[in-house]
């Protein structure tokens, strides 16, 4: 669903969005996958039909039809403008989310920045070939360089989305509930998430959390 964007005469844009009927069923059918596969229980699409009848129209019925194959799954749709402010005023009553790219952009920093900041979300990107895993927004947290107090659960937490889509889900458990304790604990926390620790500090109380469960020599099999 890629926007493109054209200048036929000096200051007159012209953008096209496309939208075709296979890949909105395609994501569609990904969201609610997703949601069976990870014991979620409700997915909702979100949309600008009401404006953009033909192309977000067209995205908003695939979801639809989609979610008829889904009994087991509870399904509602919102347009954006209205799930951006449901998500700072009420964010526990979404599960899953689908939605076109710019809206995703867009809707994926505000959920970032309620529980933490860009430096605790993973994100993960995947096609039928290929699967990518990375901060899950664009902060390239360029003035950080060098300064060790980048948060680095973030990068952690995409790593064992990794290792959960290659079959390595025991592995992902352990080193993402060590993370949890060590943020939960409170005492090694990057100035990004209210603590004054240093990034090889948080590196340090993760390692000897994994220390604590599982022996060096110990190796987990699936």
């Amino acid at each position: 669903m890629p926007v493109s964007a054209c200048q036929n005469v000096p200051g007159v844009v012209e953008s096209l969005k496309i939208m075709t009927e296979e890949k909105c069923s395609k994501i569609a059918k990904f969201a609610f996958e997703y949601a069976r596969n990870n014991g979620r229980k409700k997915v909702t699409s979100i949309h600008k039909a009401n404006i953009m009848k033909l192309g977000d129209g067209l995205f908003l019925r695939c979801c639809d039809e989609v979610s008829r194959d889904y009994p087991d799954i509870e399904y509602n749709s919102m347009i954006i403008d209205n799930c951006c402010m449901q998500l700072v005023a009420n964010p526990e009553q979404f599960d899953v989310m689908v939605m076109p790219n710019l809206y995703g952009n867009i809707v994926s920093n505000i959920a970032t920045s309620l529980v933490g900041g860009p430096g605790l979300v993973p994100g993960e990107n995947v096609g039928d070939n290929y699967a990518l895993f990375e901060s899950g927004t664009r902060n390239t947290g360029a003035d950080l360089v060098g300064k060790n107090i980048s948060n680095p659960f973030g990068f952690l937490f995409a790593s064992t989305l990794m290792l959960q889509h290659v079959g390595f889900k025991a592995h992902a458990s352990v080193i993402n509930n060590a993370i949890f304790r060590v943020i939960s604990a409170g005492q090694h926390l990057t100035p990004d998430i209210g603590g004054t620790s240093y990034t090889t500090d948080c590196l340090k109380a993760l390692r000897d959390e994994l220390d604590k469960e599982l022996p060096l020599d110990v190796v987990m099999y699936e």
